[in-house]
Formats: C-alpha cells, sequence, structure tokens
C-alpha cells in the first residue's frame, strides 16, 4: 500500500463503517490512539483522515468528546439558491417555526456601512431570528436591509417572510446574491439563541442580496448548527 494514500484507505474504511450502521449518529469514533493501534499506522495518518471525514460531513470533532458521528440524514440547505427560510419549509414539510428576537432601525455604522455599500445617513433594520426545527432552534438569521428600500418592517413580517413582504407587497425584484461559507466558533449570542448543545462550531453563510437592478440592499449572516445541515450546490462545467 502506498504509504500517501493510506489515510484515505482509512478514510473509505471509516466511511463505510458509518454507513452500514457500525457507528451511528451521535457515537464517538474510538481515540486516534485506538485507531492508529487498530490500523497500524501513525496518529498522523488518522488525524488526516479523521479531518477528511470532517470535511465531508461524517464528524464532528467535539471539545472533551472526540470525534462524533453525524446524521446523514441532513436537511439539504441550498447554497447557490435564494430560497426563503418559509419556501425551505414548505419544500419540506417538516415542523418549523420562527422566533423573532429584534426588529429595528439603527444608522448604519462603519462596518455596516461597508458591508452594502451605503452612505453615511443611510439607516438600517436588524432583524434577528431563530429557525426552530422538530422543536430545536438550529439556525440564528441576522438580516440587515437598507430600511430606504424595505420600509415598514414589522414583528409580523418577520415571523412570516420577509421576502414575500418585499416581492408582492413591494414590488421589488430579488435577483440574486454573492455567498460566502465560513466555519466559525460558537458565540455568546449563539449560545443564547441556539440549542448548540454540546457543539463549539457552527457553519456560516454570509450573503449579499442585489434587486434586479443590481442594487445591493441587504446583508444577512445565518448562523447553522452543524449536525442539522448538508450544503449543497448544482454545477455544471462550461466550455
Amino acid at each position: 500500500m502506498n504509504m500517501k494514500n493510506k489515510y484515505l484507505v482509512i478514510y473509505n474504511d471509516l466511511v463505510q463503517m458509518i454507513q452500514q450502521g457500525e457507528f451511528m449518529a451521535g457515537d464517538t469514533l474510538p481515540s486516534e490512539h485506538d485507531l492508529s493501534q487498530q490500523f497500524s499506522t501513525s496518529r498522523e495518518t488518522i488525524r488526516k483522515s479523521l479531518n477528511l471525514l470532517s470535511q465531508n460531513g461524517y464528524i464532528q470533532k467535539v471539545r472533551g468528546k472526540g470525534s462524533v458521528v453525524l446524521d446523514q440524514n441532513k436537511f439539504e440547505f441550498p447554497v447557490s439558491g435564494l430560497t426563503s427560510f418559509k419556501e425551505l419549509s414548505d419544500q419540506l414539510g417538516q415542523n418549523f417555526k420562527t422566533h423573532v428576537h429584534e426588529v429595528f432601525v439603527e444608522t448604519a455604522d462603519n462596518r455596516l456601512r461597508s458591508r452594502l455599500n451605503c452612505e453615511r445617513n443611510v439607516k438600517i433594520w436588524k432583524v434577528s431570528r431563530s429557525r426552530e426545527i422538530n422543536g430545536e432552534r438550529v439556525i440564528l438569521d441576522k438580516d440587515y436591509i437598507r430600511e430606504d428600500i424595505v420600509p415598514n418592517l414589522t414583528k409580523s413580517i418577520a415571523e412570516a417572510s420577509i421576502y414575500e413582504y418585499i416581492e408582492n407587497e413591494l414590488g421589488l425584484d430579488i435577483s440574486f446574491a454573492k455567498k460566502e461559507i465560513v466555519v466559525e466558533q460558537v458565540t455568546e449570542e449563539d449560545q443564547k439563541y441556539l440549542d448548540v448543545e454540546e457543539h463549539s462550531q457552527v457553519v456560516v453563510i454570509r450573503s449579499y442580496v442585489y434587486l434586479a437592478d443590481a442594487t445591493l440592499f441587504q446583508f444577512t449572516e445565518s448562523r447553522h448548527r452543524p449536525d442539522k445541515f448538508q450544503f449543497v450546490d448544482f454545477a455544471r462545467r462550461t466550455k
């Protein structure tokens, strides 16, 4: 066996064990020491295999607990689309609920002016909502929306669908978004509004949302508990 590729062989063996149910969701994999003895290899090689398992959504490394096997029956979250939470819940037919924590207007500070590319005197809606799925709060959405473009937001609108209000009531055409995805440490705000349980990290999607005339009107930070979602995209090769 090529020693450089041994970590891939171990990775595939562990994936097969997970898929065949030898390790169930919530189980903890053996320690790096035990795995290195089981596969007769170094801990460095085992660590590379575990990192690949983590990157591909099979395990979550939890401080003080080890490598926890994740549920492979996750909700598919469309990265490339512009799907509202209400539209996603309607598609999946699950028990979804939105909790609105904040809806207020503030003058944009330097950070938000930079995010939204707006002038100093522009006011911004700040909307904070946690999303509950099957009794667990697993998403925290923090929206920053230009008040001069989207006026008169209310808590009831935020509980229902802001995008429905923008498109159906205001008659605006939401067109496209630029997104970035990172993994960050859990914050005090996450602990306050989410059921983070033992997880020390969240998956964060930051979106810059534009109208059809290319006006940037919204910046959103959406923070997800990592064990409940798989982030999917569809790509087509162009020639």
